[in-house]
């Protein structure tokens, strides 16, 4: 059974219950996309499973749950656990934590926005949101304006395609894989920024080390007493 026979029948069995679970595990597992289950879920309602409006409000409820799940992840990380994480991995360090979190504080309000409507981000975005401690109420709010319009869009558009619907799916996913590459060339480009700015940094401590060789008074009285 093919992914999208499989949530059919999830939706058709559970109603708009069904809707929502799957959503909300789809935001906390990003390869489960919602552009696939969305759609989906406006051709079952189509198909008489549930009237529109309900799946619209079931499906945004599916992922405040989720978004709640990875926020709650974020605050038990914290900034201090980030830091020292940071501090493990190559090339991170805990200042560039400092300094994300610093911007997050203050475009959060417009990043958990806005991140809705982008592939991965979209749930992804809820965990910087916990580690900053964003205000539970703010955050819940612009979630669930983010996710009701996107959710909205998405189901409306499977209830008027019906059988139709992989149109939706197949431009949504050209979306999705245009965002991912150009997330991947941005990764590249800082690994490759971050190796360029380490090798320099040691060859520059490297060249100081050897000018304060060169000018150490011990070596230059050794050199006279020769």
């Amino acid at each position: 059974m093919s992914i999208d026979q499989w949530a059919i029948s999830v939706m058709e069995t559970l109603g708009v219950f069904g809707a929502a679970l799957l959503v909300a595990i789809e935001s906390l597992f990003p390869p489960i996309p919602s552009e696939l289950i969305l759609p989906l879920a406006g051709f079952t309602a189509s198909r008489g499973s549930f009237d529109l409006v309900s799946v619209i409000v079931a499906t945004t409820i599916g992922s405040l749950v989720g978004a709640i799940v990875l926020y709650a992840l974020g605050r038990w990380v914290g900034v201090d656990r980030l830091k020292r994480a940071a501090d493990r991995i190559p090339l991170t360090s805990a200042a560039d934590v400092e300094k994300a979190m610093a911007w997050f504080h203050r475009f959060g309000p417009t990043a958990v926005l806005i991140g809705r409507f982008i592939p991965i981000v979209r749930s992804l975005i809820s965990i910087p949101a916990g580690v900053d401690r964003m205000r539970v109420w703010l955050f819940l709010l612009l979630t669930a304006l983010g996710s009701g319009i996107w959710n909205t869009i998405f189901v409306v558009l499977g209830f008027v395609l019906g059988e139709n619907w992989v149109v939706v799916e197949d431009i949504a996913s050209r979306y999705s894989r245009v965002v991912l590459i150009i997330a991947i060339i941005v990764v590249v480009a800082f690994v490759v920024w971050r190796v360029i700015r380490l090798v320099r940094r040691r060859r520059a401590a490297a060249v100081q080390s050897t000018d304060a060789g060169s000018t150490d008074p011990s070596s230059t009285g050794a050199s006279d007493a020769e």
